[in-house]
């Protein structure tokens, strides 16, 4: 005689699923370079001009009583900085907003800005996507300064290392900014006598810092490591202006055509759609003053280190 019992795969339409009210996510991140960069006062119109001393004065010494003076001249020349646009639309059906337990547009909106920063550093340190109105990347700018790896303490602290690269154009190296993947590298770095360079005690976060230089590494997506595995530098030699703040709106008319083709891929209105739109400005320069170790402003005060040359 069979003994019957309701099965699970019998019952699932009554069974309710349960909803996490709480989405798993990582905490969004911001850009390295702002952060470590000196900001300006906002921009007043899309291109700033600032002064800067391209030539300092000599002073001489006098022979004898009667010793003819010599003269001496200081000169100054004008860096631009341009801002360029950073922007998207992130188009949602209405009927999607109204469905969702979640509030869709809160969710998109520090994401967009995490990938706004992201979109900086990798401009402005590696050139990826530079728009046209910006200067030389940092990388470029420092081409001179390139250190092959792997990561040592001669790469790093020794002769023609990586801070010593920055030293010699008159610049203290304030921070040091790397992949992430170079922490596995640095945690097992000794110095010349053994000694590790990161002591951890297994427990505690090991606080990453090299001759007092504070050490970070982004976890937003701009640094590429194809082209490097540490930058140092003085970094509050880098500046940046704002010309406009992140400006959110909501728009609900108009199209959204693909910058490709140009043709019509959604119609707000005609299809019950949303869209938002976030937009800034901002521009960023390298003055590089003439200082007395750096006469010709031909020095920049940044230092790469990439990976070592694999053999073929």
């Amino acid at each position: 005689m069979a003994i019957d019992a309701i099965a699970r795969n019998k019952a699932e339409a009554l069974i309710r699923e349960q909803l996490v009210n709480t989405i798993q996510q990582d905490v969004p991140k911001s850009s390295t370079v702002m952060q470590l960069g000196t900001r300006l006062a906002n921009m007043t119109s899309n291109q700033t001009k600032i002064p800067v001393l391209s030539m300092l004065p000599l002073a001489y010494w006098v022979n004898g009583d009667t010793g003819m003076k010599k003269t001496s001249k200081q000169e100054w020349d004008n860096v631009y900085m341009t801002a360029a646009e950073l922007a998207v639309i992130v188009p949602v059906p209405e009927a999607v907003l109204a469905d969702s337990s979640f509030d869709i547009m809160g969710e998109v909106q520090p994401r967009v800005r995490e990938a706004m920063g992201a979109k900086i550093d990798n401009a402005i340190l590696f050139g990826g996507e530079r728009p046209t109105e910006w200067t030389t990347d940092v990388l470029t700018l420092a081409a001179k300064n390139k250190v092959t790896g792997p990561i040592d303490y001669a790469k790093l602290l020794g002769k023609d290392g990586l801070f010593s690269k920055v030293e010699a154009g008159g610049f203290g190296v304030d921070a040091v900014v790397g992949d992430l993947t170079a922490k596995a590298e640095l945690r097992g770095l000794v110095d010349t006598t053994g000694r590790p360079l990161f002591r951890s005690d297994m427990q505690g976060a090991t606080t990453y810092a090299l001759d007092g230089a504070p050490m970070y590494f982004p976890e937003n997506g701009g640094f590429d490591a194809s082209k490097a595995q540490l930058i140092a530098g003085n970094f509050k030699k880098l500046v940046y202006s704002i010309r406009q703040d992140v400006t959110v709106k909501l728009l609900d008319q108009g199209v959204i055509q693909d910058p490709s083709t140009k043709e019509i891929v959604y119609n707000l209105a005609q299809q019950d759609m949303v869209a938002l739109r976030v937009v800034m400005r901002m521009g960023w320069a390298l003055p590089n003053p003439a200082t007395r170790m750096n006469a010709d402003r031909s020095k920049v005060p940044f230092a790469f280190l990439t990976a070592a040359a694999v053999a073929a």
